[in-house]
């Protein structure tokens, strides 16, 4: 591949990870669900399985410990996360998702499926499959940091 169909290929490649990443906020707003960002989105998936510290939460969004407590205290006073006692370290918190939390993540994930929806009219299902297998194939593992 030449350097300019790897330029092209890279722009399209973020173009739509971008516009996905717009459009489920935008969805997200739609729901009913005021006063976030897409930053929020990142934090509430790497939330979502089990909770985690602050100190994971920096590491997952690839910021420093103060940010990544200034944007949970700020999920906090949204309702959206809260703090608990960790259950393995007496000296550490555990942020979890609320039922708000929840409910919000339910509808990143309805609005994600309805853009994954739209692009497989647009380019066929099973088109859409094997680039989803491709993806997955290329991509990097580990977290999914919004690009700061």
């Amino acid at each position: 591949m030449h350097n300019s169909e790897a330029m092209a290929l890279s722009a399209a490649l973020l173009a739509a990870a971008g516009g996905l990443t717009q459009r489920i906020h935008e969805g997200v707003i739609a729901r009913g669900f005021e006063g976030l960002r897409p930053a929020h989105g990142f934090a509430f998936a790497r939330l979502a399985p089990d909770g985690a510290t602050v100190t994971d939460l920096a590491v997952h969004l690839g910021v420093t410990k103060q940010a990544a407590s200034q944007l949970v205290d700020e999920m906090v006073r949204k309702g959206y996360a809260e703090r608990r006692p960790h259950p393995g370290d007496a000296r550490a918190r555990l942020v979890v998702l609320t039922g708000r939390g929840w409910d919000c993540t339910r509808a990143a994930e309805e609005a994600a499926a309805e853009v994954v929806r739209e692009w497989g009219a647009v380019v066929g299902e099973e088109e859409l499959r094997l680039l989803g297998e491709q993806l997955l194939r290329v991509a990097p593992r580990g977290p999914i940091r919004p690009a700061w």
